[in-house]
């Protein structure tokens, strides 16, 4: 029988430990995901070069701003004519919905 390796525990901190420090502005809706002078939300560079971009973008697209978000899709969908008076009512019901229950778990 052969006697299995070793492991030697190193203190310092590993790479996925090291992703997981987050930097302050983590999962903040108006700092990771602004609106723009014309309306539309977009990501500062600043944001684009930070290894934590998706984490943080999901993070901050699924909390209570994130349904605010989609409302704001939703009006630009019927301002364009892609939807009627009746599919903007029904999708902007369904996240109110969604936000209350969000806030009823907070």
């Amino acid at each position: 029988m052969r006697a299995l390796p070793t492991l030697k525990i190193d203190k310092t901190m590993t790479d996925k430990e090291l992703n997981k420090k987050f930097p302050p502005c983590f999962g903040e809706l108006e700092t990771v995901f602004p609106k723009g002078k014309n309306g539309l939300r977009n990501t500062p560079e600043t944001c684009l070069a930070c290894r934590h971009k998706t984490e943080c973008l999901r993070s901050a697209i699924e909390g209570a701003g994130g349904l605010k978000v989609r409302e704001e899709f939703i009006e630009r969908e019927y301002q364009s004519g892609r939807i009627n008076f009746l599919e903007r009512w029904s999708k902007k019901k369904a996240l109110q919905r969604k936000l209350k229950e969000k806030k009823k778990t907070e």
